[in-house]
């Protein structure tokens, strides 16, 4: 079985990791605090706050940034639940936007045309799916426009660049996942990034109940904290982050060489003023029932990258949704299949693919 992801841990994270233990600070520390400058660095970002995992960062980045109850937040209903579910945790409303055919990300026209309609719409929460940037320059004429607190969501974008420019540096803050699955992992963990002073100290005072000394709790916080042992994993994966990455644009561009000219098969977009870094390397075919259970059949593994919009979640049925339609998602959400694109793919695992995906046929 090729399988859709898998981690890559080696002697550097595994030596950090017998540095923390020997040390016996386990929970949150100077580990944490170096990891947290070495991301925020790496991105060019002047403050990272590093936290327990990515759903958690971005509750963290939205309430620092000042999101609170009653706030109308747009967003895209084309990603995990995570996303919207964080506007949730603040007591906001999450209002949704259609998706790009090419791209997957969250539509500037669509975007615009709902803040016309809606002039209350305070925040725009953003995803850069699949290791794909937003169209940034359209979104920040937006932002000016209509005054919005913009939060970045880059759980599947870790190194993605916008016309040479590190996503996760537009908004007013970013939010991070380093879950096993992604391009780097701590295990689990998240990370906020901002620019703005006053937003990281409120999300420090956050993420550790509400306290910058101990025992003196300043308003309601949360333990979100990264663990020492989390964070030296992902000082040893940081390291390797580009390496990683090259390898996953060489995995797709040799998989999109390989796959052309299927009649049945749409290869992924990459914007050519964009660094696409392939958290997921999806595809679009017409037969996906049939096309999954051949590659369940021949061992290849796969995901669909989401069956269901957001608003189309039973939870999100039960708060009112139900009655919204936007055409482009529902349209993607049957078509959407992700192959291995993952560095440790060897050249005979990606040969593999490519000739088990062409020996399909739709009609048979």
């Amino acid at each position: 079985m090729i399988p859709i992801a898998r981690p890559i841990i080696g002697e550097s994270e595994k030596n950090k990791i017998m540095e923390v233990l020997e040390s016996g600070i386990l929970a949150s520390g100077a580990y944490v605090e170096e990891f947290e400058k070495a991301f925020a660095a790496y991105t060019g970002t002047a403050h990272g706050i590093a936290a327990s995992n990515g759903t958690t960062a971005l509750h963290l980045a939205l309430m620092a940034a000042g999101i609170k109850e009653g706030d109308k937040v747009l967003t895209t209903p084309f990603t995990f639940i995570a996303s919207s579910n964080a506007i949730l945790y603040c007591g906001a409303i999450p209002v949704f936007a259609d998706v790009e055919r090419d791209t997957f990300n969250i539509d500037p026209e669509d975007i615009r045309r709902k803040l016309e309609e809606d002039p209350d719409i305070r925040g725009l929460l953003i995803v850069h799916l699949y290791g794909c940037p937003c169209k940034m320059d359209e979104i920040m004429e937006l932002v000016e426009e209509y005054d919005l607190i913009l939060i970045e969501d880059c759980a599947q974008a870790h190194g993605a660049e916008y016309r040479g420019r590190k996503i996760g540096t537009f908004g007013k803050a970013a939010a991070y996942s380093f879950y096993p699955t992604k391009n780097m992992t701590t295990s689990e963990g998240g990370m906020v990034l901002t620019d703005d002073e006053e937003v990281a100290e409120k999300a420090r005072l956050l993420v550790n109940h509400g306290s910058k000394v101990r025992y003196y709790h300043e308003e309601l916080g949360y333990n979100y904290r990264m663990t020492n042992l989390e964070a030296a994993i992902g000082l040893g994966q940081l390291e390797k982050l580009e390496e990683f990455n090259r390898k996953r644009q060489e995995n797709a561009a040799f998989l999109s060489e390989g796959l052309k000219g299927l009649p049945w098969l749409e290869l992924p977009h990459v914007p050519a003023d964009c660094k696409h870094v392939f958290h997921q390397y999806t595809v679009k075919v017409e037969e996906r029932d049939k096309f999954v259970s051949y590659l369940q059949e021949k061992g290849i593994g796969y995901g669909i990258h989401y069956p269901l919009p957001v608003y189309r979640q039973p939870i999100y049925e039960r708060l009112g949704y139900g009655g919204i339609s936007l055409p482009v998602t529902e349209e993607l959400i049957e078509k959407v299949v992700s192959l291995p694109v993952h560095p440790a793919l060897t050249r005979e695992d990606l040969e593999t693919i490519v000739q088990v995906v062409r020996d399909f046929s739709p009609e048979k």
